[in-house]
């Protein structure tokens, strides 16, 4: 792998230096650097693959650095090409790293990312927002265009947007960039719209014709040129090519080849001059220039690192992986306790892979609904199969459920309909950074009446959390991690689950770890390293936020000196919160208690154990947290 003409591009500007040779050039070092990346770390790869060309062509057609043209790119973690080619390719060896470039956009790097972006589906509405806004401040000519992938596109969010811009008119540029993938291979009708769409031979070919013909007969009467127009837009609506578009007030082009750059470049600079709403369909391939990720992008989105690379960019090896996770716990106790019940049935929103439902999806197609980048349709479609006496589970990230807000409160909890929420990367999620982080779920979860929340401490509380969860008779949540599993040492046998009820791991007089999830493990090393120094600090498990196990936990506020919640989600609103409202209903004084948790600011990027650090939430952390709290009670 060479790079030669990447450390030359300090900005967009310098492309238009390039020949066309030069530029294919680039786009081969452009994934070479994406693929030395993948040497190192786990990174979205097979996305980025796909947009090479269709970055540097729209960075060729259009101005896009401060205050000239707009462009979002929708979801954003296939904005690797933009980095290397917007004056970060010295620093591109530190993505994802802590301290270094952000996996996602981040208007804090660079001009050249306007949103910082993790969650699908916004980019029509913001880019449509800034030409309104640009128009509004004296930028009338500014440009606005949105990159939304095939599987964002069926997002409720996205079609609010069309419907809103093709009332306006607005002259927007809309691409979609259709790979025939989201994370997992797309699902729905919208999906089988876009595929009648890419069978357009017939129709490309009969409009290349009738252009050609239109073009090269310079003295074509006005009555000839119109019969031939209107039978080149005839031909368009029997093939019903973006016909759904053309309803909703846009123009339609395409679909192109979205790895061919000089027809990109040349329908790029035809477009900008045209005025109204305007969908550009652009035809990619995930994994693009890497044969492997081709043939199976859902592997390849984010792949194992590389051990081994060959000729040609094969990948010959990955590296071996890690030990089990939360996820694969889940996902097997959800597995079995399916084969036992016929009624449970699953949602998932695109993350099949990521979720690890595979073997659910295999088992029981029957049982199994992907409904696409939709969360808030999961959620009310699991609500009215809860109605009919199913039994749904809607298994999505936590980053991600929040976008089902309403329903969560309105189809869920406001008709107390037995839905379970597994709520996967409960927490901090380490190098994908705050857009996927899922702190706030704690929050949003147990205000509701109605729904129960729980989060496991370890192993152990796994598979008896999901049964019992399962077995509930109203809304119900169970948050975890994306963290290794671990199992902690036990004096007694592992507690039953039961609703509202705590685990005492150990009772200790001069004080008390309470934890509300997997940061039970740094508890028990803590109060371990403290016990050798003659502080006997005691260790809860408290398994549920709601409800809340009081007599357990108030006995602690009010018998010990010190009580220190733990929490991997937001202080503000979080377990702890829920703590001094219990411990203030009964009256009790809370000087004693202290908060531990996720501070109120995003937290940056980087691994997970290095952030926990940070924040004052790992094992050496909170030892310190408790020497210091007794160094000051004595001063006092």
């Amino acid at each position: 792998m060479t790079t030669q003409l990447l450390p030359q591009i300090q900005s967009p500007a310098d492309l238009h230096a390039l020949s066309d040779e030069q530029l294919q050039q680039l786009t081969h070092e452009i994934r070479d650097e994406l693929i030395r990346v993948l040497t190192t770390r786990p990174a979205h790869f097979a996305s980025n693959l796909g947009v090479v060309e269709l970055t540097v062509a729209l960075h060729l057609a259009f101005d896009f650095s401060k205050d000239k043209d707009r462009l979002i790119w929708d979801t954003g973690h296939q904005i690797y090409p933009q980095k290397l080619i917007t004056g970060r390719y010295e620093q591109f060896h530190t993505i994802r790293t802590k301290g270094g470039l952000m996996g996602f956009p981040h208007p804090g790097e660079s001009e050249y990312d306007l949103f910082m972006t993790g969650h699908a589906g916004c980019s029509v509405s913001t880019a449509s927002g800034l030409k309104a806004g640009d128009e509004l401040m004296g930028r009338p000519d500014n440009h606005a265009v949105a990159v939304i992938g095939d599987g964002a596109f069926p997002s409720g969010i996205v079609f609010e947007a069309l419907n809103n811009i093709g009332g306006m008119g607005q002259n927007t540029l809309v691409i979609l960039n259709d790979n025939k993938m989201s994370i997992c291979p797309r699902t729905g009708g919208v999906a089988k719209y876009f595929d009648q769409c890419r069978m357009t031979g017939l129709y490309q070919g009969g409009k290349r014709r009738i252009n050609q013909i239109l073009d090269h007969v310079p003295l074509i009467g006005e009555t000839a040129r119109a019969s031939l127009e209107a039978m080149r837009d005839g031909l368009k609506a029997w093939i019903k090519d973006g016909m759904l578009f053309e309803e909703l007030g846009f123009r339609y082009f395409g679909p192109v080849d979205g790895h061919d750059l000089p027809a990109l470049r040349k329908i790029l600079k035809d477009l900008k001059g045209q005025k109204g709403p305007i969908l550009l369909h652009v035809l990619t391939n995930k994994g693009h220039g890497v044969p492997q990720a081709a043939e199976d992008p859902v592997t390849y989105h984010t792949p194992p690192v590389f051990a081994e690379v060959g000729p040609d960019r094969a990948i010959v090896s990955f590296k071996k992986g890690g030990a089990r996770a939360y996820t694969d716990a889940v996902s097997v106790a959800l597995h079995r306790a399916m084969q036992d019940d016929p009624t449970i049935a699953v949602m998932t929103a695109a993350m099949c892979q990521g979720n690890k439902l595979e073997k659910v999806r295999e088992d029981f197609p029957d049982r199994f609904h992907d409904v696409g980048i939709c969360e808030s349709h999961a959620v009310a479609f699991a609500a009215g199969m809860a109605k009919s006496g199913a039994n749904p589970v809607v298994d999505i990230y936590s980053t991600f459920l929040q976008r089902s807000f309403d329903q969560i409160f309105q189809e869920v909890c406001l008709q107390n309909l037995h839905v379970t929420f597994l709520m996967d990367r409960a927490g901090l999620t380490g190098p994908d950074g705050p857009t996927h982080h899922g702190v706030f779920d704690v929050p949003y979860m147990r205000l509701f009446p109605n729904m129960v929340s729980m989060a496991p401490g370890d192993e152990a509380d796994v598979a008896p959390m999901v049964k019992f969860a399962l077995q509930h008779t109203g809304p119900i949540s169970v948050r975890y991690p994306k963290a290794n599993l671990e199992t902690m040492e036990r004096a007694e046998p592992v507690a039953p689950i039961e609703l509202g009820k705590a685990e005492v791991i150990e009772w200790g007089e001069d004080g008390c770890f309470v934890a509300f999830g997997t940061l039970l493990s740094n508890c028990v090393a803590a109060a371990k390293k403290l016990k050798a120094e003659g502080i006997h600090m005691g260790v809860v498990n408290a398994r549920f936020v709601k409800p809340l196990d009081k007599d357990t936990i108030l006995r602690a506020v009010d018998a010990l000196p010190l009580v220190v919640t733990v929490e991997e989600g937001t202080v503000e609103g979080g377990f702890g919160s829920a703590v001094l409202e219990a411990a203030n209903a009964a009256g009790l004084d809370t000087r004693n208690v202290v908060r531990r948790g996720i501070p109120d600011r995003f937290i940056e990027h980087g691994e997970r154990n290095e952030l926990l650090a940070d924040i004052g939430l790992s094992a050496d952390a909170l030892a310190d947290l408790v020497r210091t709290s007794r160094a000051a009670e004595v001063a006092r």
